[in-house]
């Protein structure tokens, strides 16, 4: 595993990671890597709305930060997995609390509008991690009970 670190001196440890997670589709990717070793065209499916060059530059650039690990495997056909490296899984844990306050901030703005169930959603199994649970079946984002489309609205 090649670690490369970008040029340009951080001010904080903020813009450090941010300068690892940037972008619109890192976060879900790690989240859809934090449930299972995924293939690149099962990752695309889970990330709904990813293009596929978009895709491979975040894997590539997850990768040499060290948080995703690729294995390929000498097969006909090739089969290449990612899946998350003890770094990525610390920085999932670490985005996790930032999950936290973004369903806490999708619910209050629910519970503004009028509408009910949204702190019943942990009772109904939503997931408590990041804030978009990727279903890998069908690729929606699911939140506090609020819509898939509002959702990933975020991203």
């Amino acid at each position: 595993m090649r670690i490369v670190r970008r040029p340009g001196a951080f001010v904080c440890g903020i813009d450090a990671a941010m300068d690892v997670i940037g972008g619109k589709w890192k976060v879900l990717i790690l989240w859809a890597l934090n449930e299972r070793t995924c293939r690149f065209g099962e990752l695309r499916r889970a990330v709904t709305g990813v293009t596929e060059k978009v895709l491979s530059s975040h894997l590539k650039e997850l990768e040499d930060d060290g948080i995703v690990h690729r294995e390929v495997y000498a097969e006909v056909p090739p089969r290449v997995e990612y899946s998350l490296t003890p770094l990525g899984l610390s920085l999932n844990a670490a985005l996790e609390p930032l999950g936290q306050w973004g369903r806490d901030h999708i619910c209050r703005g629910v519970e503004e509008a009028g509408a009910d169930g949204c702190h019943g959603a942990e009772e109904a199994g939503v997931d408590a991690g990041v804030g978009v649970a990727v279903d890998a079946g069908a690729g929606a984002g699911v939140c506090c009970g609020a819509a898939p489309e509002a959702v990933m609205g975020l991203g």
